[in-house]
């Protein structure tokens, strides 16, 4: 079996602020889990992209659940205002096109911004999906089933979500 490493980059290569400066939007807004990644010691391991991103999801779930909510909220709201308005990160910008967003109806628009309300009154914090693969139906299916969801259970949802998208972030570099 190969090791699937970046392409552009060596993680046990870099100095903390290099380390630090690729990898921390890997997680929306949030370099701090980059901070304690390398922090607790970066080897040739590493270099392995699963690794890291074991590593680096272990910091996510290991944290206080502030954090953890600080974390979610950083998320922007799928096929929100700051998509609308372009005041996406680029990572999710590009996620939230592939997925076919930007290519709504208005009638898809308002009920993203509906279910979005619904989703943020309920739970206090946005809709979480790692929508790489997908597409806006599917989504907004995922939405209608998940806003039915008990708190933590959403909770625990959205980590898991954010994990997935840092994967997918990761395997970009």
């Amino acid at each position: 079996m190969s090791k699937v490493c970046f392409q552009h980059c060596t993680p046990s290569e870099m100095d903390r602020d290099t380390f630090v400066s690729t990898f921390g939007d890997i997680y929306e807004h949030s370099p701090w889990i980059a901070e304690q990644a390398y922090d607790q010691g970066i080897d040739s391991s590493h270099n392995e992209i699963a690794v890291l991103q074991k590593k680096m999801a272990s910091i996510l779930l290991n944290a206080d659940k502030q954090a953890q909510l600080d974390l979610i909220n950083a998320h922007p709201d799928l096929a929100g205002k700051a998509a609308v308005s372009g005041e996406l990160t680029e990572a999710s910008t590009s996620e939230q096109a592939g997925a076919g967003i930007s290519d709504c109806t208005a009638i898809e628009f308002a009920r993203f911004t509906e279910l979005n309300d619904a989703f943020k009154t309920k739970f206090g914090f946005p809709f979480i999906m790692a929508v790489k693969g997908s597409n806006r139906h599917l989504i907004l299916a995922s939405f209608e089933e998940r806003i039915h969801h008990a708190p933590e259970q959403e909770f625990v949802r959205a980590l898991q979500e954010i994990n997935k998208i840092s994967q997918f972030r990761l395997a970009i570099l």
